[in-house]
């Protein structure tokens, strides 16, 4: 695949904060990008200056074949001339202009002709949703005709890439759910690339050709698929910052492994490297719990009915786990414990991790 954006060795600081630290990376023409990381890491930073908006202290920027921003000879193109269609979390949409003018005003920029303005206009108002809302103004909309809005207002143009910084943090549950998919329809529709800026897990596995995790430190941990990113991480970091993670205490005596304080051999294979201590990672939904053995035995400590599911707090040898499983599925197995009952415990998946990792993340 082609390479729509490359940034080579980005470095930026504010005083003396090192936001971002000889940056590599490389974004594929038509793809959905997502920068994923926690607040801080500087995601919205490195949107800024692929937008033009800062300037980097080192390295080089190449947008669509073409170096927009190279720190060792002074090249620059600025915002206006990059080619870019942005997105950001406050809409940002003119509140005196009505739908049409907001989403006509790049057009006019470009001085295109009436007429192709108001078909380009009118038919991107078709494709997003909004038809017979042309006339309003933003106060008569919702958020997330707002929100369509700035998008629509960035696509019109035909940008070589849109950058969406956060832009569904402003909408409740429900419009985030449907404006996620929109925006993956909108990508999909156009060949559009997207580079997309979040925190939030559930939108980059949804939306997301691939995912890079940033970290708090401003370095990329990992870039791949969301199923890779998901079911594969590198490391205790990205397993962690990917959702609900469950970790159980590991000690080896005698070439055996045990949870915690416990007796109990654990009925899986141990870990292929070398390391003082383990834990061993797993998703909720990786335990599967029961009435009988052969398995790990365990004591309920709290059960929490959650409508469709049950999500259950358990003891292992002095480690704590939460596991969760369908109530209709508890109902028909007779898995409706209560707490003080015993219970047994398999996985389905687990992850080695080196114990010395978990303070690295304990913050996440």
């Amino acid at each position: 695949m082609e390479n729509i954006i490359t940034i080579e060795g980005v470095a930026k600081s504010y005083a003396d904060h090192h936001v971002l630290q000889n940056l590599d990376l490389n974004i594929e023409k038509g793809e959905c990008f997502t920068l994923l990381g926690p607040s801080g890491c500087g995601k919205t930073t490195l949107i800024r200056l692929l937008a033009g908006h800062e300037v980097p202290e080192a390295g080089k920027i190449c947008i669509d074949n073409t170096v927009v921003t190279d720190s060792g000879t002074g090249e620059y193109i600025p915002p206006e001339r990059r080619g870019l269609g942005i997105v950001f979390q406050d809409y940002a949409v003119w509140p005196h202009m009505t739908v049409y003018e907001n989403i006509a005003y790049p057009l006019k920029i470009e001085k295109r002709p009436k007429e192709e303005i108001n078909k380009l206009v009118m038919r991107m108002i078709e494709v997003v949703g909004m038809k017979g809302l042309d006339k309003r103004l933003p106060s008569e909309l919702s958020g997330g005709q707002q929100q369509r809005v700035a998008l629509t207002r960035a696509l019109v143009a035909d940008p070589s890439v849109m950058l969406l910084d956060e832009p569904l943090s402003n909408l409740d549950a429900n419009l985030r759910e449907e404006m996620r998919f929109k925006i993956k329809a909108l990508q999909r529709e156009f060949g559009i690339t997207v580079l997309y800026v979040t925190h939030d897990q559930e939108v980059a596995l949804a939306i997301s050709d691939r995912i890079a995790i940033m970290d708090d430190k401003g370095y990329i941990r990992q870039i791949g698929t969301p199923y890779e990113i998901f079911e594969q991480p590198k490391d205790l970091f990205i397993f962690k910052f990917m959702g609900i993670a469950n970790f159980l205490h590991i000690r080896e005596e005698q070439g055996k492994y045990f949870v915690g304080t416990g007796m109990q051999p654990i009925p899986w294979e141990g870990p292929a490297g070398t390391a003082e201590n383990w834990v061993v990672g797993f998703r909720p939904s990786d335990a599967q719990i029961s009435r009988n053995g052969p398995a790990l035995k365990g004591i309920i400590k709290r059960t929490n009915f959650l409508g469709d599911t049950m999500d259950y707090m358990i003891e292992i040898d002095g480690e704590n786990m939460r596991t969760e499983l369908e109530t209709q599925q508890a109902i028909n197995e007779g898995l409706m414990f209560t707490e003080g009952e015993e219970c047994y415990i398999s996985f389905r998946s687990l992850l080695w991790f080196d114990a010395a990792q978990l303070k690295e993340v304990e913050s996440i």
